[in-house]
């Protein structure tokens, strides 16, 4: 894929097996995974593997994570991006767009993320002509819940997963599409 995308402060490009490291170190650390399964990656081929499916899901859905790049750096910061649900069921759903994020913790509150879904809205709204774009966050998540509405997502519901934790749904539509 040689999609590449930039905003003032970041590069979002697909992610690479070069990146693996700097993707194994954000993914080790406990409090990245507070609001996710609260199970952190302990090896790097654990990495490399959810790269090789994030490349698979390019060449298959045409979208998938993009690493997320300082451009002043060049440092790897965490990795945002669209993607095609269509491998499990959330929330009842299946086959729809999702937005998601993950970035190292030293990178939090730098508004970072909020830089990089404005982007990936702008993309996934004009580009790829996406009706509905979609979001699913841990119920306590507060930062990554203020980052949706603040850029316009609308909260739907709550629902609980397979192990009874609560999760948020969210979604923004184009107002463009028809």
């Amino acid at each position: 894929m040689n999609l590449i995308l930039e905003t003032e402060r970041l590069i979002l490009r697909p992610l690479d097996i070069t990146d693996a490291e700097a993707m194994f170190t954000m993914d080790n650390n406990p409090n990245v995974h507070k609001y996710l399964w609260q199970k952190p990656t302990l090896e790097l081929s654990e990495t490399i593997k959810i790269i090789e499916m994030v490349q698979k899901q390019y060449v298959e859905n045409k979208i998938g994570r993009f690493a997320t790049i300082l451009k002043d750096s060049g440092e790897f910061i965490g990795w945002t991006g669209i993607k095609f649900v269509n491998d499990h069921v959330e929330n009842g759903n299946t086959n729809f767009y999702d937005y998601g994020y993950r970035l190292n913790e030293k990178f939090w509150n730098k508004g970072y993320a909020t830089e990089a879904l404005k982007a990936w809205l702008d993309y996934g709204f004009n580009q790829m002509n996406i009706q509905i774009m979609n979001a699913y966050t841990h119920a306590q998540n507060g930062a990554s819940n203020h980052i949706l509405q603040k850029v316009g997502f609308h909260f739907i519901e709550e629902y609980p997963d397979l192990e009874g934790v609560i999760w948020k749904w969210w979604q923004l539509e184009n107002k463009s599409v028809k």
